[in-house]
């Protein structure tokens, strides 16, 4: 099994900022592309950013310039440093890491339980 795990969500007033967490844990022989998306109540499921096991990183761009995603190997974690919040910005962030666990096996995407952020005056 493969579990992930969020954190750092919470209220905060405009142009305020957080720093969300995810580790990921269980069997796991390799991770891809670690990554943020976000829903907002009666939205679609958007996405954030994304970074490659490289470093490479991608963003939306509602976000850029505000967000900054980083990732470490060693631990299997992703962060999301977030600046300049804006109400729009006020959603459930879930993260996603796309995850081989033995070498035998294909590549699978896994999703976290999802935090909520909330900006708001």
């Amino acid at each position: 099994q493969v579990h992930l795990v969020e954190s750092g969500g919470g209220l905060v007033q405009p142009g305020g900022s957080l720093r969300l967490s995810c580790a990921a844990s269980g069997s796991i022989y390799r991770i891809n592309a670690m990554g943020w998306y976000r829903q907002a109540p009666g939205k679609l499921r958007e996405l954030v950013s994304t970074v490659t096991s490289g470093g490479n990183t991608n963003y939306a761009d509602s976000v850029k310039d505000r967000f900054t995603i980083s990732r470490d190997n060693a631990k299997n974690a992703v962060y999301l440093q977030m600046n300049g919040l804006k109400p729009e910005d006020t959603a459930v962030y879930y993260c996603n890491a796309n995850i081989k666990r033995s070498r035998y096996d294909s590549t699978s995407d896994y999703w976290g339980q999802g935090t909520q952020v909330t900006v708001s005056s």
